[in-house]
């Protein structure tokens, strides 16, 4: 969609020239300060110096204006004819810029009938830039590959790097990576080599352009960073653009859209406006993506609108894919947007657009499925899966609708796993916990057509299971990062200046310092790459009834606006259609409300109302599984916001070993955790500020006589952190706050200020059981990812977590958590030990999580 093509530093006519690629803001000084007064030829090179240069530091207009002038001189010369074809060499690059692809390739063609040898194929590369720019890919590569044996037989690094640069691009943009990383990486090197600072920060910035495309975001975001301190003007943001682009490939649009909005600003106040005509594509795509169709389809528009005014149409056709999508995320499901999408797709595809005509494609053929019409001839013509992961995750799904079209259930469904699997791969080559999340979104269409055709059980929770292992956190281990362990650090003592502000009265310190420091903190993490192998495969039915032995598992699953469950019991795989999960989201609302309410204080109507919402929950959910479940310890693998629900405040489960899970696999994985090691230590901590939590401890330490103990000022967040490596048993009483919408940095308060979630993965050992006595530290974001402590600490392999979804009262924790821990050191599992402790509402959230 973006990726930046590269316009030449100016050839090998002086040192001035070669210094435009070294130091832009050093070659524009010494060129105007050699120009003086002077309007002879000698002028000329020292002109096009300045126009390029000015052109790098956001200074468009000045440097046409200089180009222009360097033209008339030359022009007016009487042997000038070879001096203006270089300035028009030049021009090229400057009015592509500007958006005048037309007149850029004018100049071309008016310079190829003069230019020889070296200086044509230096031209060659200044077209093919041209040419990307314009949407004529196949050309823009013939016109590279062309030029670029001339150019490694020659001595000029800054033109062999741009055309390097146009030629990776081209071939990016028609999906062949490969081929475009080995071109890019060469830019690179060619830049490198011969000390062209400025060139090699542009060629860094696409190949992370293409590195995010082929799915790599970890190393995109590291090469981004690498390349921004070293570029100014128009390359500063059209790198912001291609980080844009990664970020809303990651399933961040809603961080994407405040980059493209202050790239766009930029771009549009230095005149380049072809850079922003591409900027507006991608924020519209952003908006897509962010579940705002209506403003996608105002900004696509304005996208098309100046692309049409630039004359390139090539371009033109990716800001008509962007509004069929929109049209179809509005609900339109209509004959005029069948016959648009087809007609797109063919002008998409000759176009050169692969990926954008197979999804046109797959449009047309889902608005023809929901007409009731023939969508198979559609679906054929989308080709093999190649290029990148949601390109190929497209493709599975046009073979999919195919096949099932056809009648070909089982084809259908090998060929939806293919899919899922594909967007698995991608997930897990995510080192963040949040990219994994969002990496499921590309699969999301795909992962409901196959929940919709599973005809059995069986087939329903495979792919339920496929799905979910999509956005499930997996153990990371990247190697150490001081720069992320010192943003954390700083992250840490601002947030206790907060608290202690905050508990004096003070002012606290400024949000945007808090917001700048976690924005580091996650920049940091994103960079890494994975340390482990892939998540392994999915469990079959088999393995998974193996090991419930004499327990049953219930994977609840949502299938278009329906909720069902799939049973697990005594070997045998059950299928139950409960009904419109409506309801029942409105109830989990009213059950959570009505908790928070009851733990604050004594509630009659908060009681009345949580006992009417959990009944209902429990006939919905429940009473349909009854002759199935009978009295077995059971497994819950819950589906979207049912996982924040404190499922012991329903009247059957009371009482009753429960464990909740994000999916069948998390839990058989959190079974197979290795058992603590021997000499594995007891962990007790107590934070400041919660008046119980030392009560809570000291009668925890009567049963545990060999426990560390951490409270007061000992309870610090990184000496918390490194006493729960290697522990068997943690117990940590605190404040807690679970951050909606950003789980990674939910927290607990300790004393020198928090330990967030992202504090976790710094852990070689995780405990093999923790219990995090505080309020809503057990919520989960993300849907089924369940990011949070909880989820994050299952991830890294801590087998049990025992964690409230909901607020704790302060005055209960104690004597319940005191009956728990009775409960282990008998002997009980988890899940059997938190099921005998007795319940009051202050403590009703606290949920058994991951093996039980």
């Amino acid at each position: 969609m973006t990726g930046r093509p590269v316009s030449d530093g100016g050839g090998a006519q002086d040192g001035l020239l070669r210094l435009v690629a070294t130091d832009p803001a050093a070659a524009h000084a010494r060129a105007l300060a050699l120009l003086g007064d002077g309007t002879g030829a000698a002028a000329v090179p020292a002109l096009r110096a300045a126009g390029l240069a000015a052109k790098e530091l956001g200074r468009l207009a000045e440097g046409l204006a200089h180009l222009g002038r360097a033209l008339e001189i030359a022009e007016a010369a009487p042997d000038g004819a070879y001096a203006a074809a270089l300035v028009r060499m030049s021009l090229v690059g400057l009015l592509s810029a500007d958006g005048n692809v037309a007149g850029a390739l004018a100049h071309a063609s008016r310079a190829e009938g003069v230019l020889r040898g070296t200086d044509a194929a230096r031209l060659a590369a200044n077209t093919a830039c041209a040419l990307a720019r314009a949407g004529r890919l196949a050309e823009a590569q013939d016109a590279a590959a062309r030029a670029l044996p001339v150019l490694r037989r020659g001595h000029d690094p800054a033109v062999l790097n741009g055309l390097l640069n146009n030629l990776g691009l081209a071939r990016a943009f028609q999906s062949e990576f490969a081929a475009a990383e080995a071109a890019l990486t060469e830019a690179v090197d060619v830049a490198k080599a011969a000390g062209l600072r400025h060139q090699t920060a542009m060629s860094t910035g696409n190949l992370a352009f293409v590195v995010s495309r082929r799915g790599d975001v970890p190393r995109a975001l590291r090469l981004y960073a690498e390349a921004e301190p070293s570029l100014s003007g128009e390359r500063l943001a059209q790198c912001r653009f291609d980080q844009a682009e990664t970020l809303i490939s990651a399933g961040l649009p809603g961080e994407a859209r405040p980059v493209l909005e202050k790239a766009l600003a930029s771009a549009a106040e230095h005149g380049y406006r072809c850079d922003t005509a591409d900027g507006l594509l991608l924020l519209a795509h952003a908006e897509l993506d962010d579940d705002d169709p209506e403003q996608a389809v105002r900004t696509a528009e304005r996208a098309r609108a100046a692309f049409a005014e630039q004359e390139r149409n090539g371009w033109m056709l990716l800001a008509e894919h962007v509004l069929l999508r929109a049209r179809w995320a509005t609900g339109e499901r209509s004959p005029v947007l069948l016959r648009s999408a087809a007609a797109a797709a063919d002008r998409l595809a000759r176009g050169g657009w692969a990926d954008a005509a197979a999804d046109a494609r797959i449009i047309a053929a889902r608005t023809a499925l929901a007409l009731g019409r023939p969508a198979g001839d559609l679906l054929a013509r989308v080709g093999s899966p190649r290029g990148s992961a949601t390109a190929r995750v497209t493709a599975w799904h046009a073979t999919a609708l195919e096949r099932a079209e056809s009648g070909d259930a089982r084809g259908a469904a090998r060929a939806v796993h293919a899919g899922l699997r594909v967007a698995e791969d991608h997930a897990d080559a995510l080192g963040a916990l949040d990219l994994r999340a969002r990496a499921a979104g590309s699969a999301a269409e795909l992962a409901a057509l196959g929940l919709g055709l599973a005809r059995s059980a069986r087939e329903l929770l495979a792919v339920e299971e496929r799905r979910r292992a999509i956005a499930r956190p997996v153990r990371v281990r990247p190697p150490a990062d001081p720069g992320r362990a010192a943003a954390l650090a700083a992250l840490r003592a601002r947030s206790g200046e907060h608290t202690a502000a905050t508990a004096r009265g003070a002012p606290p310190p400024h949000p945007a310092d808090l917001a700048g420091l976690e924005a580091a903190v996650r920049a940091r993490t994103r960079r890494r790459s994975p340390g482990s192998g892939p998540s392994g495969p999915t469990p079959g039915v088999t393995e998974v009834a193996a090991a419930l032995g004499g327990r049953a598992l219930v994977e609840l699953v949502g299938i278009g606006g329906d909720l069902h469950a799939v049973t697990v019991a005594d070997g045998r795989v059950r299928r139950h259609r409960l009904g419109p999960a409506g309801a029942a989201r409105h109830d989990v609302r009213v059950v959570r409300y009505a908790a928070h309410r009851l733990a604050a204080g004594d509630d009659p109507d908060a009681a009345e109302a949580l006992a009417g919402a959990a009944g209902r929950l429990d006939r919905f959910l429940l009473a349909p599984l009854r002759d199935v479940l009978g009295d077995r310890d059971l497994v819950l693998a819950p589906a979207g916001p049912l996982h924040g629900l404190p499922w012991p405040a329903l009247p059957s489960l009371a009482g009753r070993p429960v464990t909740v899970v994000p999916s069948a696999r998390a839990w058989l994985r959190a079974r197979t955790s290795p058992e603590p090691r021997t000499g594995g230590h007891v962990l007790l901590v107590a934070g400041p500020g919660l008046e119980h939590a030392g009560r809570e401890v000291t009668a925890l330490r009567h049963l545990h006589p060999d426990a560390r103990v951490l409270h007061g000022p000992g309870a610090r967040a990184e000496t918390v952190r490194d006493a729960l490596d290697g522990a068997s048993l943690a117990h940590l009483a605190a404040h807690g706050e679970f951050r909606e919408g950003n789980a990674l940095f939910s927290r607990l308060r300790l004393a020198d200020g928090p330990l967030l979630v992202h504090d976790l993965d710094e852990l070689a050992a995780p405990p093999h059981l923790v219990v995090l006595s505080a309020c809503d530290i057990g919520r989960g974001d993300e849907g089924d990812a369940v990011l949070g402590m909880a989820g994050v600490l299952l991830a890294l392999g801590t087998a049990t977590v025992i964690a409230s979804v909901t607020p704790v009262r302060d005055a209960a924790a104690p004597a319940f958590m005191t009956a728990f821990h009775a409960g282990l050191t008998a002997g009980l599992p988890p899940s059997h030990a938190l099921a005998a402790a007795p319940r009051t509402p202050g403590v009703l959230g606290v949920l058994c999580m991951g093996g039980g």
